[in-house]
């Protein structure tokens, strides 16, 4: 056949938005109370990793750890839609009968697991814990100083040891990533179970990954994992509530309910689009099965030798290279980390020196919010907008509409915002577009216009802005402007639940799998998984398939294939058609599962419909011709080979040799019986001497052939 964290700690700086977002929409009523026990026990922890180790793909990790730190320590309100009714957000329904008869969950287990956090647990004065803690969150944001960053753990640490619950879940959920501290499971499960009965919610997510994978002694349990799940997403944990979603959506251990999981995508969603900001890092997801098959490709994509050019150029003045640096910094990408400084300083010469009207604008988009390296002034921003508006520039006159569309610096004028950002979206201005959006969503200087508010939101989102899928989302939930659909909406809030800050992880997972820490790796694209990313899905996967983990041995072989499947068909189900090509593999050569030819059909023949897949259509044509699963017809099997070669320039060689045979077959057919083609094909077929990798063994052979007579033909020349 032819031949591919949990990071989740707090929001502590909510970045100023420069634009009219979801902050206008109405805030959710209520607090949590905390009733964390001081007296909890207190684990031994294990030795802190050398930091002069540290490498700078951790940078990503404590980036996504900033963004949970003080959403369950500031008990900051929510941001809600201010349309139309919800359903009861409490609606996830279970029935707790429904546990593993066999697993015992001791009722001490859940003794005062509550659903608030430990940020008050020393009562209205602050603690000495407290204070560390902050210290240590404060730290944290300082994204581009190691230093600072080592001591931020540091603190955490010591926080923890005077019964800091909070920083206790972050110094578990590090041992069980291997950040900053080496990897310990049954360490980081020691803290989990005893955070877990105070009801932090953190741990109870770490405890439910646990559970679900079956590590460290624990009998893997989608009911359990389930429990402390729901406790975790009540408790507002991010990655308990997108697991929980991501559960209702596909009906993993829970009956499937989209209504469910909207409630829970739209709750991470908000918040998500709560801190959207202008500058908002680049994530890169690398599925390590495309890495496989296209090596070349990937190596490209974090080639420093490139990045090391353009700084070359833009030291001698090149204003291009200057502003294309200047944006990687800004945003991050291609394995350059968020530096705000070098940014500031690539846009300032640029500017500067050619009086370039994109330096002017990002510069206006640097002084429009607070970052590392300089503090929000919005007469500056007003100024560079303003220079780069004069020029035609998209992206200043966008500026200068949010600008007047909020009152920042100026006066607020719809009129003067409408002119700006109509100007700027005609251009094709994602930012533009987006905000028009909002003007006729609400009704700001205009009549409210629902169907020219898709129609912008659209297009914004057609150039990835993800506030753009949040207006849809809410749109498409109350079919405002269109019909409702809660498939539709739950989509797009995923789509936005999973461009938070925790994304980020996919870098720090990759830079670990590259540097050969391959189990830190696993734990990592394994609690995305748990949070239904397709990319972590398929390299879990992936991982599983090719034994590059050791987490999950005890599972043995047919356990591991087992779970690889799983793995694979829930990436499927999410659109990826190299996974579903995989789930029919499976079925094909029965690993992890009984052989099931007709299964395989099924799912290379969704892979072929659906997605043109041409390694699909080679099966489907392989399959037709030997008749497995098949009726065998070597027509159709000729067709499907052509449909491959046509699909993909990669299938060329094989669809050749395969047809040279179908067609020697073809030519013999009215010579022989049935009992005599049945003797043929046993005794001709090359699988009888060579093995099912016979056509590896003749393209070897061929391209020996081919490499001779090239030899031969190049000394004749000569």
């Amino acid at each position: 056949m032819y031949i591919s964290a949990v990071i989740l700690f707090c929001f502590l700086v909510r970045p100023s938005h420069a634009q009219v977002g979801p902050d206008a929409l109405k805030a959710e009523i209520g607090k949590k109370s905390s009733s964390d026990s001081p007296d909890s026990k207190i684990v031994d922890e294990p030795k802190e990793s050398n930091p002069e180790a540290e490498d700078d793909s951790h940078r990503y990790f404590e980036r996504s750890f900033v963004e949970s730190a003080t959403i369950e320590t500031k008990n900051k309100d929510m941001l809600r839609r201010d349309f139309g009714p919800r359903r009861d957000e409490n609606s996830f329904e279970m029935d707790l009968d429904e546990l593993d008869s066999t697993e015992d969950l001791s009722d001490s287990t859940f003794d005062d697991m509550s659903t608030t956090t430990a940020s008050n647990q020393y009562g209205d004065k602050k603690s000495e814990a407290d204070v560390i803690f902050e210290e240590a969150v404060a730290l944290l944001n300082k994204v581009d100083d190691k230093k600072a960053i080592r001591k931020a753990y540091a603190l955490f640490q010591q926080a923890w040891k005077m019964n800091h619950s909070e920083a206790g879940g972050i110094v578990a959920m590090a041992h069980v990533f291997g950040i900053h501290f080496k990897q310990n499971l049954p360490y980081a499960k020691e803290l989990f179970v005893n955070l877990s009965a105070q009801g932090e919610p953190r741990a109870q997510a770490g405890l439910a990954l646990m559970y679900s994978l079956g590590l460290v002694g624990l009998n893997k349990s989608l009911s359990k994992g389930l429990v402390y799940y729901t406790f975790g997403a009540l408790g507002e944990n991010p990655m308990a509530m997108m697991a929980m979603a991501y559960k209702n959506w596909q009906g993993i251990g829970v009956p499937q309910s989209c209504e469910g999981a909207l409630v829970w995508y739209r709750k991470v969603a908000d918040r998500v689009a709560e801190d959207v900001s202008l500058g908002s890092p680049v994530v890169t997801r690398v599925r390590l099965q495309d890495q496989f098959e296209n090596p070349n490709f990937f190596s490209s994509l974090f080639d420093q030798d490139l990045i090391h050019y353009f700084q070359f150029i833009a030291d001698k003045g090149d204003t291009k290279a200057q502003i294309g640096l200047g944006q990687l910094h800004y945003q991050g990408g291609r394995g350059v980390s968020v530096d705000y400084k070098t940014a500031f300083n690539y846009f300032q010469h640029a500017a500067q020196k050619s009086n370039n009207p994109n330096a002017q604008a990002y510069l206006g988009r640097m002084y429009m919010e607070d970052n590392s390296h300089n503090k929000k002034d919005y007469d500056l921003a007003f100024k560079y907008f303003k220079d780069a508006a004069q020029q035609g520039n998209a992206m200043g006159q966008a500026g200068l509409g949010q600008l007047y569309l909020n009152g920042f610096g100026v006066t607020k004028s719809y009129t003067e915002a409408l002119r700006y950002l109509k100007t700027a979206a005609d251009q094709g201005n994602v930012d533009g577009q987006l905000h028009l959006g909002v003007m006729y969503f609400r009704g700001l200087g205009v009549a409210r216009d629902n169907k020219k508010a898709v129609k912008y939101f659209n297009l914004a989102s057609q150039n990835g802005h993800t506030l753009a899928f949040y207006y849809l989302a809410q749109m498409q939930e109350s079919g405002l402007g269109m019909l409702r659909s809660c498939h539709m909406a739950v989509e797009l809030y995923k789509n936005v639940a999973e461009r938070g800050k925790w994304a980020e992880m996919f870098m720090t997972a990759h830079d670990a799998y590259m540097g050969a820490k391959r189990d830190e790796a696993f734990m990592i694209y394994a609690t995305l998984a748990e949070m239904g990313y397709e990319v972590a899905l398929s390299n879990v996967a992936f991982m599983l398939e090719h034994g590059e983990t050791s987490i999950v041995i005890g599972e043995g072989e047919t356990g591991v294939n087992k779970m690889a499947l799983t793995y694979w068909e829930r990436a499927a189900a999410q659109g990826y058609t190299q996974a579903r090509v995989k789930v029919g593999d499976y079925h094909y050569y029965g690993r992890g599962t009984s052989s099931n030819f007709e299964e395989a059909v099924t799912h290379y023949r969704q892979a072929s419909d659906q997605f043109q897949n041409a390694q699909a259509m080679f099966n489907l044509a392989y399959m037709h011709e030997l008749g497995l699963g098949l009726k065998q017809d070597l027509h159709l099997a000729k067709r499907y080979y052509d449909m491959a070669a046509e699909t993909s320039n990669d299938a060329y060689i094989p669809v050749l040799l395969a047809l040279m045979k179908l067609a020697f077959l073809y030519g013999l057919e009215p010579f022989y019986n049935e009992k005599t083609k049945e003797n043929f094909n046993m005794y001709f077929s090359p699988e009888f001497y060579l093995g099912p990798a016979w056509d590896i063994y003749l393209i070897g052979f061929l391209c020996g052939v081919l490499s001779f007579l090239i030899f031969l033909i190049v000394n004749r020349r000569r």
